[in-house]
């Protein structure tokens, strides 16, 4: 951990740490479990199950049950309410969490401590050094579009705020990065300012201002990288004037941000000449990246799961330059580093770093049905193998303990073995195991949603137009019920064109049970909506408003008619439809 390694980086270090971890990592997770238990051995929720000190993995699977966040909210909650005493850890929590709500419909608190920091800082700190030997960047800066919302007070006195807050605001983070001679080019008011469309306009405007020493452009998702370079096209010419007058925009209110950037802004007619004359000089905004920023050598964000969508558009932007997948992790904690950053984002996969949690994998995954994917401890448990038991070619759902109170949580993802690197495996990402469309014996997941919607779109491909983003659910109002799709289009579709869109997208779901009940006519006709430009930007402005970061944000590919969410989201949606 970094606790060992401090804030000094010496690449070789961490290389011989990673290999060291990983060669033996059956006694690693022998030894971080033990850790885990010894240190909340007191703890009310250890008690409960009988385990008495003990450590082993034997007993910590036959006496504690596997979870999900519902069976741990009401410990959770306590604790946010100022319970101080040992609930989940033995030590204090004095920060906690907050999702973005976007996965299961309503945010959610997780306590969050030096370990989690730590481990986020050794992922960090291992697949950035496996990158910059294939992608060295020297001593540039980072093009990050990086948001941080406020972090504030719970009922109980604890800080709270996102992941990436918790994070970001941390010294360990900053003088991490600093080690890693990573630079962002925005100053801290503008990463931490309240208004993230004001903060958007002066990472851009950083950016431009240090055009030349840009080596990477980042963001957490995929979709804030998009979203920035869109958002790009529309106000380039109010960033023009900026960079050519040296006076930011009265569109910039937050005093804050307006301080910070009058200290970099000079007026610099020369530079502005020769944006404008890129902008003016590019078809479709195609390379956009690489001509604005030329000595850019790569891309980099999360690139899996529900951020595949916007690859295309991605490397639209992008050119030529290689779009690289940051590592594999989730609110609740991370799993594995990418050390082989040469392979495409699809392909991408991920090394389990041993000690960072202790990890346990669900055989012969079944996904389960709407009714089941909240269900509390569960009367008969599936069975679980660990972390060097896996078997290449296999799928499993990841069971997760963290240092931060978690037991044998259930994460609900679903992750395919593809390899070992020493005895860690090395693990793809599938789909989310409790997001799915699900009506009579269909099981379709939000990967199978995408694929669905990637088929269908390329029927736009002669049209010059472009899916921009979608979701889905499932319409139970009438019998049979059915799937609905609502798309975002980049442009004017004929409805032929769009009827045909429609029954691509019926087709394309091959589940049996999906197939079968359309035969027989339990499932109804798919729907497909078009909706105002602009739509998802609004489903966007809903969550942050609910106090999520955009960095965090993703955008929901299935919504449950049972979240608490849903109806909000569909309010937004129907304001917003074109039918």
């Amino acid at each position: 951990m970094l606790e060992k390694m401090g804030t000094k980086f010496d690449p070789e270090e961490v290389i011989e740490e990673f290999e060291m971890l990983t060669k033996d990592a059956e006694r690693v997770q022998k030894e971080t479990l033990q850790k885990i238990l010894e240190e909340n051995a007191s703890t009310e929720y250890l008690k409960k199950w009988g385990l008495n000190g003990r450590t082993d993995h034997e007993s910590f699977k036959a006496f504690v049950p596997l979870v999900t966040h519902k069976d741990l909210e009401p410990y959770i909650q306590r604790m946010v309410d100022g319970d101080t005493s040992p609930i989940l850890t033995g030590k204090p929590i004095t920060t906690t969490s907050l999702s973005s709500g976007t996965t299961q419909g309503k945010p959610k608190f997780v306590p969050f401590n030096n370990e989690l920091m730590e481990s986020t800082m050794q992922i960090y700190k291992t697949s950035f050094v496996f990158r910059n030997r294939e992608f060295p960047i020297g001593n540039g800066k980072a093009l990050q579009f990086i948001y941080s919302s406020k972090q504030f007070k719970t009922k109980g006195g604890l800080a709270a705020g996102t992941v990436t807050t918790n994070v970001f605001s941390g010294s360990l983070f900053k003088n991490t990065m600093k080690a890693m001679r990573t630079q962002c080019c925005s100053p801290d008011e503008v990463i931490f300012g309240p208004d993230f469309q004001q903060s958007l306009y002066c990472h851009l405007l950083s950016r431009l201002i240090y055009w030349n020493e840009v080596q990477v452009v980042s963001s957490t998702f995929a979709h804030s990288i998009v979203y920035a370079f869109r958002t790009f096209e529309q106000v380039w010419e109010e960033l023009y004037t900026d960079i050519r007058e040296g006076v930011l925009t009265s569109q910039i209110t937050v005093l804050s941000i307006r301080t910070a950037m009058s200290k970099l802004l000079k007026p610099n007619p020369k530079l502005a000449d020769k944006i404008h004359k890129k902008c003016s000089g590019l078809s479709n905004w195609y390379g956009l990246i690489p001509e604005l920023f030329p000595n850019t050598k790569y891309i980099y964000g999360i690139m899996t799961g529900s951020m595949e969508h916007y690859l295309k558009k991605l490397r639209h932007y992008a050119g030529e330059l290689p779009l690289l997948s940051a590592d594999y992790g989730s609110f609740e904690g991370w799993i594995g580093a990418n050390v082989n950053p040469k392979l495409p984002p699809k392909l991408a996969t991920f090394i389990v770093l041993p000690d960072i949690g202790y990890f346990e994998f669900i055989t012969n995954v079944e996904v389960p049905k709407q009714d089941e994917i909240e269900s509390s401890f569960l009367s008969i448990e599936p069975k679980t193998v660990g972390l060097t038991e896996v078997k290449v070619g296999e799928e499993y759902e990841i069971i997760l303990t963290t240092f931060a109170g978690l037991y044998r949580y259930r994460l609900g993802d679903v992750v395919k073995v593809v390899g070992f690197h020493n005895s860690s495996p090395k693990l793809q990402f599938i789909c989310r195991s409790n997001l799915l469309l699900t009506i009579n014996i269909d099981k379709n997941t939000e990967k199978d949603v995408q694929l669905s919607v990637k088929a269908a779109g390329k029927l736009f491909s002669n049209e010059k137009l472009e899916v921009v983003d979608f979701t889905s659910h499932m319409d139970l109002s009438t019998e049979p019920g059915h799937y609905v799709i609502f798309w975002e289009v980049s442009g004017e579709a004929g409805d032929d064109l769009l009827r045909e869109c429609s029954n691509c997208l019926d087709r394309s779901f091959v589940d049996v049970g999906y197939v079968g009940s359309r035969k027989v006519k339990a499932i109804g006709v798919l729907e497909l909506q078009v909706l105002k430009r602009g739509t998802f930007q609004k489903i966007l402005e809903h969550y942050v408003g609910l106090g999520a970061a955009v960095s965090q944000f993703k955008t929901p590919r299935v919504s449950s008619h049972k979240e608490e969410s849903h109806w909000k989201l569909e309010k937004i949606m129907k304001v917003y439809s074109y039918l």
